[in-house]
């Protein structure tokens, strides 16, 4: 059969326009109603022949327009659209009435690459319809009467759905539609297709948009509900999603439900999967649970040190007053290191802020520090606070800043053998000279050298005034809390 000859002989008007809304074919009939030879029309713009700048005009684009962005047949019930006549037939614009049904024509690829155009010329109803005194057609007029009404009644509703359509569109979850039994894609809103990276969805059943989904179990959720219409739900469950930039899974925490939608007779014919992305308050929680066992840690281990520094005070400090004094000294440097790890979240702290802390007492002019940046893990935090005390407080007692010009000078530096070496040298004060017992300060430098970090501390007594280093281990000081 020749389809272009059947095509022809349509006693119904018809032609059909390509995406540009350009002519591709028109048959006998169309030729005849509109006054014009295919050869005029094939490759020619639809509104350069048939100009229309009014409202019928619109009504035409927006129904042609439509048909191309939902792929579903449109209709105009009634619109009044003015032709030109030939020069042969007098020329000007004849005033006509049409109803048009707009169908799309799908090419090779899927796409509505056309839309067809079936046209009735209703301008002699239209015209009876003026003529009153034909009772006669009154039934014609009223049937005319009752197309248009519905036609307005179909462009509210379009209207309608587009709203419903666009707030869908831009809700905070994510929606999306799949129909039949390979879970195919019909609609997805922005928060879906965000979710998944930027993937392309419309048209793609889930293992060929989402194919890591098929190793967790969620095409295996989806097959269940469509065979059996229950509803499944779940919250704050781990979905792995593949970045697309890096190919890396990456885990996001969703809440979503899986509902069966039905026909008219009851049968299954897609999913509509809703749901939020979960990822930010899982974390959260998670972040707060660890926060709130590491202060539970760090609450025993403060008392632990609290006692400690007490009790080992107490013992080697006879007079009542300056035990007093250094055990107030000591927890404070113990409160400032806290305070600086609380301002972390108890995550790390910088070896230079630390340093820093201790030592901001002092006039800024007799005090130099400088080494780079280096991260310490909390525990690792209050050890130094309270080995950079120690040194500072015999420093004053006994060292450089018991002097008016005295001054000291720390530096810490990482070593190509995974070490750090951190220097302090006091000069300008009177010199040093070596005790003949370790009071509790050096005991508890030494303990916290040797027994925290399992490093060394060589300290050095000279006329020009004290000075120590202290290597430990970079690994060690960074390393995560061994919760002891």
């Amino acid at each position: 059969m020749d389809f272009g000859e059947l095509f022809d002989a349509l006693p119904s008007p018809h032609m059909v326009l390509d995406r540009e809304l350009c002519y591709v074919a028109v048959n006998r009939a169309y030729e005849q109603v509109v006054m014009r030879s295919r050869d005029e029309m094939i490759g020619r713009h639809l509104f350069d022949l048939f100009p229309n700048d009014g409202e019928s005009g619109r009504r035409l684009r927006a129904s042609l327009d439509r048909v191309f962005a939902t792929g579903e047949t449109d209709t105009l019930a009634y619109i009044p659209y003015d032709i030109p006549r030939p020069p042969e037939l007098g020329g000007g614009m004849e005033q006509r009435y049409w109803t048009a049904v707009h169908t799309p024509v799908s090419g090779s690829g899927g796409s509505e690459r056309y839309v067809m155009q079936n046209t009735v010329d209703v301008t002699d109803i239209v015209r009876l319809r003026q003529a009153a005194s034909l009772p006669f057609r009154r039934g014609e007029t009223q049937l005319l009467e009752r197309a248009r009404e519905a036609e307005e009644q179909h462009r509210a509703l379009l209207t309608e759905s587009a709203e419903f359509r666009r707030l869908f569109q831009m809700a905070p979850g994510f929606f999306a539609v799949l129909s039949g039994p390979d879970h195919v894609f019909t609609f997805a809103n922005d928060a879906c297709t965000r979710l998944v990276g930027g993937r392309q969805l419309i048209g793609k059943s889930v293992r060929e948009a989402f194919p890591e989904a098929e190793d967790q179990g969620i095409l295996d959720l989806l097959d269940q509900v469509y065979q059996t219409g229950a509803r499944y739900q779940t919250e704050e469950r781990s979905v792995m999603i593949r970045d697309l930039d890096s190919g890396e899974l990456q885990e996001t925490f969703l809440d979503f439900s899986y509902d069966a939608i039905r026909d008219g007779d009851g049968n299954i014919t897609g999913i509509f999967v809703q749901g939020s992305d979960r990822s930010e308050d899982v974390r959260r929680q998670h972040r707060q649970r660890l926060l709130l066992a590491e202060l539970n840690h760090r609450v025993k281990n403060t008392l632990a040190s609290v006692q400690s520094i007490v009790s080992q005070t107490l013992r080697s400090t006879p007079d009542p007053a300056a035990a007093k004094r250094d055990i107030g000294a000591r927890l404070a440097a113990l409160s400032k290191a806290h305070d600086l790890l609380s301002a972390q979240e108890w995550t790390s702290a910088d070896l230079g802020e630390i340093i820093g802390q201790e030592v901001a007492v002092f006039d800024p002019e007799r005090i130099s520090l400088d080494g780079p940046r280096c991260t310490l893990s909390p525990r690792s935090s209050i050890s130094l606070a309270m080995l950079v005390h120690e040194l500072s407080t015999n420093a004053v007692k006994y060292g450089a800043l018991s002097s008016e010009t005295g001054t000291v000078a720390i530096d810490w530096r990482e070593q190509p053998d995974g070490t750090l070496k951190l220097s302090w040298r006091e000069s300008g004060g009177p010199p040093a000279v070596q005790p003949e017992r370790k009071g509790f300060g050096t005991r508890l430098i030494e303990s916290i050298v040797s027994g925290e970090f399992g490093g060394s501390y060589e300290p050095s007594f000279s006329d020009q005034g004290f000075s120590c280093i202290v290597t430990v281990e970079t690994a060690v000081l960074r390393g995560a809390d061994s919760g002891t």
